[in-house]
């Protein structure tokens, strides 16, 4: 019976994404994004309230220790200054807290386009915040210390 129960889960979850993926508001009026940066990936819900900022079902202020964080993922608001006007829903895995800052950002600004895409998509542009940004970490080489760091040389 569980397996049942997770397969029409499943597929709930797969057409509710179909329905998502054309950049569209879906049933309950929320956008739908994802934002990716390093090893960090968030899938953001945006809806019209009061500015309710919920990560990983904890408010922001308690998922994120940092200040900073805070500051990066509301780019998105400042910038189109829409702040306290959206409830923000987010989920977010791997990487580590800078990164997933800068994955929310990235998803809060692409579901900030999807409510209004003329008004907000070139502001947000200007600013670099529709972009993914596609640095990752350099892997380590065999006869290295670290990706380019070699060890000390000896001539004799």
């Amino acid at each position: 019976m569980e397996i049942n129960l997770e397969v029409k889960q499943q597929e709930l979850e797969t057409k509710e994404v179909k329905l998502v993926k054309k950049n569209e508001l879906d049933s309950l009026g929320r956008a739908y994004a994802t934002g990716k940066r390093k090893n960090s990936i968030a899938r953001a819900w945006l809806k019209k309230g009061k500015g309710a900022f919920i990560v990983n079902g904890k408010k922001f202020e308690q998922y994120f220790s940092d200040e900073d964080a805070l500051a990066i993922a509301s780019q998105g608001f400042k910038a189109t200054d829409t702040e306290q006007k959206y409830d923000i829903l987010c989920t977010v895995k791997g990487g580590g807290s800078s990164g997933q800052a800068q994955a929310i950002r990235h998803a809060i600004s692409k579901a900030l386009v999807v409510f209004n895409e003329t008004a907000y998509r070139s502001i947000l542009r200007k600013a670099g915040l529709l972009t993914r940004d596609s640095r990752v970490v350099e892997r380590k080489k065999y006869g290295r210390k670290k990706a380019r760091k070699s060890f000390q040389f000896s001539k004799r």
